[in-house]
């Protein structure tokens, strides 16, 4: 779009009136546009200018399957995706604005989540989780639905956000994170993404307002993240224990040694061991049992795939051991527990 259609289609707007396009992404964060250049001088309420589709953050395919409504305002841009039907779908970015997404809900028979700097995700019940992604970072999510999902995508910009400079996010530098619960971070986002569905300029302040606390939220969040990763007393450190169980996940089905996990964090093996417990209340191969039972539990959700199978997948050459340690940690053997699944 020329700079002078643009200006026609700002123009067109009518001025502190809440507008809802399809598939929009706010000129408010394609730097360089006399639209962003406008708001370093005035906060002009809910600009929303289409321009072309390669610019959109997230990129959906199939987009025949999903309905994608967007507002936004200086600083911060929400699009909420309803997926119609159920096939595989795919999201797709790598934004240069910080990007918070709210799965407020959504079950998949497969899938995966890729942000880049954290190990993959295969989790199948997505219902109430949060994702955060940093500006510049690579976002992947693909999903057989189970369910119908509905995600929220908040895009946040640092330089054009209201109270930027209280919020402290423009110097703040943010971690990825997959994946992870808070109910104040989820309820301020739902609330805000309610609002936005129901339309109406009475809304108007009470919504900017709201993303100024959606902020703030995340940096409560942040903070509490960084607080809870510290080194327990004689434990791993932060970095440690995901560099450790991102190794174990990846390997699942392999015979893992001590030695190995060891050398992989720069600790002996003696020491190892007793951080390790100290983290995760377990020594480092009961730890693996227990993530391959639960590993185990997820292809059990899917008739198709034989106990046998199952047992093989996560690494029991043996199907009687496999049912002896299943039945150990959950109670019930493969059979009855897919049975109960059902």
């Amino acid at each position: 779009m020329s700079d002078s259609a643009r200006e026609e289609h700002v123009t067109a707007l009518e001025p502190r009136s809440y507008a809802m396009h399809q598939s929009v992404i706010p000129s408010a964060f394609e730097r360089g546009t006399a639209a962003a250049v406008n708001l370093k001088g005035s906060r002009l309420p809910y600009q929303l200018t289409p321009i072309h589709a390669t610019k959109r953050f997230v990129q959906v395919s199939a987009p025949d399957a999903v309905s994608r409504r967007t507002a936004s305002w200086p600083g911060m841009t929400v699009e909420i995706v309803q997926v119609n039907r159920r096939e595989r779908i795919d999201y797709r970015s790598c934004a240069p604005v910080h990007m918070l997404v709210v799965h407020e809900r959504g079950v998949r028979d497969d899938g995966c989540t890729v942000i880049e700097g954290l190990p993959n995700s295969a989790l199948q019940d997505c219902r109430r989780k949060l994702l955060f992604v940093p500006a510049g970072h690579r976002y992947h999510d693909w999903h057989k639905p189970r369910t119908l999902s509905r995600v929220v995508f908040f895009y946040l910009d640092t330089m054009q956000l209201a109270m930027s400079r209280e919020l402290g996010l423009s110097s703040l530098s943010l971690a990825p994170r997959s994946f992870f619960e808070d109910n104040a971070l989820m309820e301020t986002a739902l609330k805000l993404a309610a609002l936005i569905e129901s339309g109406g300029s009475d809304h108007q302040r009470y919504v900017e307002a709201l993303g100024v606390v959606l902020a703030h939220e995340l940096l409560r969040s942040n903070s509490g993240r960084h607080s809870a990763e510290t080194p327990i007393n004689g434990g791993l450190a932060a970095w440690q224990r995901r560099k450790a169980t991102a190794f174990i996940e990846s390997h699942l089905a392999e015979s893992i040694s001590l030695s190995a996990l060891a050398q992989l964090v720069g600790l002996s093996s003696c020491y190892f061991c007793r951080a390790f417990r100290r983290s995760f209340g377990m020594p480092p191969q009961r730890y693996q049992l227990s993530r391959r039972i639960e590993r185990a539990k997820t292809l059990l959700m899917k008739h198709a795939t034989s106990i046998s199978d199952v047992s093989l997948t996560v690494g029991y050459n043996d199907t009687s051991a496999f049912c002896t340690a299943f039945r150990r940690i959950t109670g019930l053997t493969p059979s009855a527990y897919r049975r109960n699944f059902s």
